[in-house]
């Protein structure tokens, strides 16, 4: 177990059990908000990572401007066969 546990994470990551991450929440998050990671585990298993949030990034409108293009016929009408589906009663 321990090789595998060396393999999925850093060797140097914090390793706490369930009981423990619920007693020690408050601290546990402060140190990831300084950028540590800590992992969680149950019965010697890590089974959750707590890792800091990712920052939200402001969207920007036309991002994939001329990346696709849109076709002519986008708008033109389905064939019956697939309308039909559309419209076959449901299970």
């Amino acid at each position: 177990m321990e090789l595998v546990q060396s393999l999925s994470y850093p060797v140097n990551m914090k390793t706490v059990n369930v009981h423990e991450a619920k007693t020690k929440l408050s601290a546990l998050l402060k140190k990831v908000e300084s950028g540590e990671e800590i992992v969680i585990a149950r019965a010697g298993k890590p089974v959750a990572r707590l890792v800091p949030a990712g920052k939200t990034r402001k969207r920007v409108f036309g991002f994939d401007k001329r990346k696709w293009e849109l076709p002519d016929d986008f708008n033109a009408p389905l064939p019956d066969d697939v309308l039909r589906d559309f419209h076959k009663p449901s299970l």
